[in-house]
């Protein structure tokens, strides 16, 4: 769980870091981007975290088609969509064995 939780944050930095993300954000009030999210895409939330400035960061997908959403909530309220993409698939990777040998 906590190599799902480290890879979802990564791919969120990755994705807050690039130079467009910020214009390319569409924002509503979160009971209308769950909402639209829930009936239009059959996504429901797969992980939560708190980021920067208290916002909330959540990763939503759906089971049956595989679409994931990539959202974060200002503490106003204010949900932004990220990210999204194709072909989601929870993972429970172990951490790599980095025990020294010697």
């Amino acid at each position: 769980m906590k190599a799902l939780t480290f890879a979802t944050a990564a791919l969120l930095m990755a994705v807050l870091m690039a130079p467009d993300a910020a214009q390319a954000r569409a924002c509503a009030p979160r009971e209308n981007v769950l909402a639209r999210l829930a009936e239009g895409y059959g996504e429901s939330r797969k992980s939560i975290g708190i980021g920067a400035n208290n916002q909330v960061v959540e990763v939503f997908a759906s089971d049956e088609s595989g679409t994931w959403t990539i959202t974060v909530t200002s503490p106003a309220g204010v949900t932004c969509l990220v990210a999204s993409g194709q072909a989601y698939e929870a993972l429970a990777e172990a951490l790599p064995d980095t025990s020294d040998p010697a």
